[in-house]
């Protein structure tokens, strides 16, 4: 019998692998893309064969792969190629957007869309009124997204192609703010952006999607990312990373919630009798995915006590949020999906939103009783005691959206009033009670590095240093797992991610400095030296 002889051995490291039995080695074996061994720097070298590659990490810390559990990169990838970043970092006011638009609109086509993304209102100043964004725009139609994606703004070219006016009614589960005199301030929440959206969309092919996809993939893979579930992915998307899987393009490995937004989509995945799992290691159906509750932080997510604060103008008032679907109609697709064997996940962030999700996710598991269904409310952010209480009982997952903790906090704060972060992103007490509660970034809501999310969770603070109730911190292990191990778990992929062991995906990062032992307070620091996935690494910095 011939020896088997590894392709890559990586020594010199301090693996922490967060397995069982053997936490910490010094180096990896890696063999047709999986784990061959882990051991000792001599154990591991005596499995190098003549055409054994090498790695020495010169003593670096290594963790398994980051799991990103929720994120959208095929929606990211077309911002992208073809829409304008509008984040704080770039524009820090109101006045350096406006500047900003003025130039790019001057020369362009009478009928050239200008779309941006991640404006923060609360970072930024405010909201530009509809007559800065008229005189800013030279009558080209413009829409921007807020960081969120549940709340956008126009001009009135735009709202003209729309056909959006004073008499318009807000839409089922929408709202167009106006103000005093009745008149549409350009401020769309929720349902009232899908004239924009279908018009913006109608056009992005999947060849688009590809092309952004790359892209994205490369910013993920420098953060330690070495697999990504895409939430509510479209069909496009699905068809641009078969097309890269075929041409040898995919560098990461990638977990699909189907769309409950595209029309039939899901429909079509129960038909077909696909159920959760099918696939392979680079790309497999995790689940199907509804998004019924919005934003804290866009004041849109659904609570049962009014936001606090700053309204906008136009703002409903009292404003205790929107929900976006009818009770009964999601409760029997929900059940439909669940029977049909796709995992199911439900949107939910304030408490009444997160009820709403529960009230449908409890009516299937009675419909259809099922032993580690592993059903999942994402984000899931406003867990009260109550809530708690429903989770605990039920076995469904709090898949919570740590990465709003960092770049969002403020806002939550803001709208909500501090008494209320003892409740929110509560991870310690869900830790406590033994509950499993993975972490993600909605990427790209926030920024796709875990370790800002991570800061965010052992620190209880923001990126401002704003407080998010330090009763609730996790240790450095409990935060990287909830990235690695639990963000495995939570899409049944623990056989195969999140962990390092013999016959596990050499999916692995190679850190600049020891976040266990380093200051806490500079874990968003920590930077990713290589991103290794499938024993070949796709980023080296």
């Amino acid at each position: 019998m011939s020896a088997i002889f590894a392709d890559t051995v990586f020594v010199n490291g301090r693996f922490a692998t967060l397995a069982a039995g053997q936490p910490e080695v010094e180096a990896l074996a890696a063999h047709r893309g999986r784990i061959l061994a882990l051991g000792t720097n001599r154990e591991i070298e005596a499995l190098a064969g003549p055409g054994t590659a090498r790695v020495d990490l010169g003593g670096r810390r290594v963790i398994p792969g980051i799991v990103e559990s929720h994120a959208h990169p095929d929606s990211y990838g077309i911002k992208l190629t073809k829409h304008h970043l509008l984040a704080p970092e770039r524009f820090a006011t109101i006045e350096a957007v406006l500047d900003y638009v003025s130039e790019v609109t001057k020369e362009a086509p009478a009928d050239a869309w200008f779309v941006g993304y991640r404006y923060n209102d609360q970072k930024q100043g405010g909201w530009p009124t509809l007559e800065q964004l008229d005189r800013a725009s030279h009558g080209r139609p413009l829409f921007v997204w807020r960081t969120d994606h549940h709340v956008g703004f126009v001009n009135s070219r735009a709202m003209q192609l729309a056909g959006i006016g004073p008499d318009t009614p807000n839409p089922p589960f929408g709202h167009i703010d106006r103000d005093a005199a009745g008149k549409p301030t350009g401020l769309l929440r929720e349902t009232a952006m899908a004239p924009f959206t279908g018009l913006l969309d109608a056009d992005d092919t999947v060849t688009d999607y590809a092309e952004g996809l790359v892209k994205v993939f490369e910013e993920f893979a420098k953060v330690g990312i070495t697999s990504v579930v895409n939430s509510l992915a479209s069909s496009k998307a699905i068809r641009a990373y078969q097309r890269l899987r075929d041409a040898g393009e995919l560098r990461l490995r990638v977990g699909l919630l189907i769309s409950g937004r595209e029309p039939g989509l899901i429909e079509s995945y129960i038909q077909a009798g696909i159920r959760s799992g099918f696939g392979d290691e680079w790309i497999r159906v995790i689940g199907v995915e509804w998004c019924p509750d919005c934003s804290t932080s866009g004041r849109t997510a659904a609570y049962y006590e009014p936001y606090v604060g700053q309204p906008a103008l136009g703002e409903p008032r009292p404003n205790t949020g929107i929900l976006l679907y009818d009770q009964d109609d999601l409760t029997q697709r929900v059940i439909a999906a669940h029977a049909a064997g796709l995992q199911v996940c439900l949107d939910g962030v304030g408490d009444r939103g997160i009820d709403f999700c529960l009230d449908c996710l409890e009516a299937a598991l009675d419909a259809h009783p099922k032993d580690d269904h592993r059903l999942r409310v994402e984000h899931c952010c406003y867990v009260t005691p109550p809530v708690l209480e429903r989770l605990a009982r039920t076995g469904i997952v709090d898949s919570s959206a740590t990465g709003f903790m960092y770049s969002l906090g403020d806002a939550y704060i803001a709208n909500r009033g501090q008494a209320a972060m003892r409740h929110m992103w509560p991870h310690r007490t869900l830790i406590d009670r033994g509950l499993k509660a993975p972490g993600h970034s909605d990427a790209p809501v926030c920024s796709s590095n875990p370790f800002l999310a991570i800061h965010a969770m052992v620190n209880r603070r923001t990126d401002t240093g704003g407080d998010l109730a330090a009763s609730e911190a996790m240790t450095v292990e409990e935060a990287i797992r909830a990235y690695t191990e639990l963000g495995a778990w939570v899409g049944r992929e623990e056989h195969d991610k999140g962990t390092l062991a013999p016959g596990k995906l050499a999916d692995f990062a190679v850190l600049d400095r020891d976040p266990f032992t380093i200051d806490p307070l500079s874990l968003a620091e920590v930077q990713v030296d290589m991103t290794v996935v499938g024993g070949t690494p796709v980023h080296t910095r």
